[in-house]
């Protein structure tokens, strides 16, 4: 049959998705000259920092003690043109497509961004040091720091995160959350930038592991897969929208391990030391040193 048949389909659809009407809060209005956020540059950003944080692991495989140095430099140098961009496109991205930052200065400020960004990467890699480490240590089938470097889903994630969590740090908006969400994806541990999250973190297998915008997270703490840190209803406010930017998901204190598919809500504390059994929902604080499990049942 002849597409001429449904060319009155087709034109109808056309009006229908074209009316303004239809697309209300789910279009982005263009501005010519504004930069947009890039899903490529964005993910050659994680590529780079994963390079320069593991050397040898991610990037060139070639690299040795002699070249490492040679190697670093010229990845750190197209990190920061393709990181001074890609914050620029997050400060322009009002959402409204109203540009208010396409001038010298904001552009001077997404270089100054990016520089920071650059000058915490040391510390950044010392932090995923303890994570791998833990990681490690925690996992008996492990054979070597360089198997978890490699095939560990969390350091993925966990990189991922710390280096979404130091550009919302640095104050740019959108681009940090893209970027947890690409780990989200490419693991299926899903860790909000906002989280604040310490030394020594490690999730074990992962997948299904939920942390929430506000989580509080110690040091040396260890989660299993299907973990959901997260919020109970939200509070209201006098229109019937939710209240943001308060403080509703878990603190989890030092030396913390929840185990896999335990689910805790809203703003309470797990104290240092405890444990969380697998399958429970815990709403309540937990006292240091505690171990909370199922309840068998009652014959």
């Amino acid at each position: 049959m002849s597409p001429l048949n449904f060319t009155h389909i087709l034109t109808q659809a056309v009006d229908e998705l074209s009316e303004s009407s239809s697309y209300k809060g789910l279009f982005h209005q263009h501005t010519d000259g504004t930069p947009l956020p890039s899903a490529r540059a964005l993910q050659d950003i994680v590529e780079l920092s994963r390079a320069i944080l593991f050397p040898g692991y991610f990037g060139n495989s070639t690299v040795n003690s002699r070249t490492v140095k040679y190697h670093i430099g010229v990845n750190i140098e197209r990190l920061f043109d393709l990181l001074t961009g890609q914050v620029l496109a997050g400060l322009c991205f009002t959402g409204d497509g109203e540009c208010t930052c396409c001038t010298e200065l904001q552009r001077e400020e997404a270089a100054l961004i990016a520089a920071k960004f650059i000058s915490h990467l040391p510390e950044m890699r010392r932090m995923l040091a303890t994570d791998v480490m833990a990681a490690y240590n925690g996992d008996p089938a492990a054979h070597s720091f360089g198997e978890v470097i490699s095939c560990y889903p969390a350091i993925r994630a966990i990189s991922n995160y710390r280096i979404a969590h130091e550009l919302l740090k640095l104050g740019v908006p959108l681009i940090p959350r893209i970027i947890t969400e690409m780990a989200h994806s490419e693991t299926g541990i899903d860790i909000h930038p906002g989280a604040v999250i310490g030394s020594h973190f490690t999730i074990d297998h992962g997948t299904g592991v939920v942390i929430g915008e506000t989580c509080i997270i110690g040091n040396n703490v260890k989660l299993y897969q299907g973990v959901t840190l997260g919020a109970k209803s939200f509070p209201l406010d006098e229109d019937g929208k939710p209240i943001k930017g308060i403080p509703r998901h878990p603190i989890l204190e030092d030396n913390v391990i929840v185990y896999s598919n335990a689910t805790i809500l809203g703003r309470i504390t797990i104290g240092q030391g405890a444990t969380v059994g697998g399958n429970i929902w815990v709403t309540e604080n937990v006292p240091a040193g505690a171990r909370i499990v199922q309840t068998k049942a009652k014959k």
